[in-house]
């Protein structure tokens, strides 16, 4: 089912990580092209089961939920989906990580 959200940074910490990327770094156009997608679904990448979430996201964000987004050169964004008031959806974007990054966070 598609379910259209706004899509914000989870703290001013990725915020301002993000707009450090130079305008033409492949990472920042990726991440432009996922937030475009996301804004039309919230639903768009894959849940990471439960017992999966890092305890660092739960801790630090106190979330419940989380989804990965592929990105190019196996890039991973990480997000979080969230209920601002009963009809509108947020998206939290947590982080992106390198292939080698995701693996030691999510200890595979």
């Amino acid at each position: 089912m598609k379910k259209p959200s706004k899509v914000k940074f989870i703290d001013t910490e990725i915020e301002k990580s993000y707009y450090q990327l130079k305008d033409n770094d492949f990472l920042k156009k990726a991440i432009k092209r996922a937030v475009k997608d996301l804004n039309n679904n919230a639903f768009t990448g894959i849940q990471i089961p439960k017992r999966l979430i890092p305890k660092k996201y739960i801790q630090k964000y106190k979330i419940n939920n989380l989804w990965k987004y592929d990105l190019p050169k196996a890039w991973r964004l990480m997000y979080t989906i969230t209920a601002e008031n009963e009809v509108e959806i947020i998206t939290a974007l947590i982080e992106w990580l390198s292939h080698k990054e995701y693996e030691r966070r999510f200890k595979y």
